[in-house]
């Protein structure tokens, strides 16, 4: 079982960090996945993910304080928002489909914003 977290501690962070690049794949839940699993199947990887300088600082103040930095929110937000609309814009021809794109935008915006801000 171990050995399982291990493996899909290391699937989440590989996703985790291709949302860095991809705006419509989400970047913390799968972090936050992976810190879990790594929890889970090796403490020695759960150090080693959050001593990581530019991730382990998220993932430890949302772990610890369920709060986000306000430069992450920005910039989350606006990439989201920006894909959301690129996708309403060019990609959807449907308006059921764009308007449920643009209903997703507006929640996950607001759940993002409903977190604890950082400063």
């Amino acid at each position: 079982m171990k050995q399982l977290c291990v493996v899909l501690g290391f699937v989440s962070l590989g996703l985790g960090l291709a949302g860095i690049a991809l705006p419509l794949l989400p970047t913390t839940p799968f972090l936050l996945l992976s810190a879990w699993l790594f929890l889970k199947g090796s403490p020695r990887l759960h150090a080693w993910l959050l001593s990581r300088p530019r991730l382990g600082g998220y993932i430890k103040d949302f772990q610890e304080r369920r709060a986000i930095p306000l430069r992450a929110k920005v910039a989350a937000v606006v990439m989201m928002s920006l894909s959301m609309a690129v996708c309403v814009v060019f990609v959807a021809e449907a308006l059921w489909l764009r308007l449920l794109l643009s209903l997703a935008a507006v929640l996950i915006a607001w759940h993002i914003l409903s977190y604890e801000t950082l400063k």
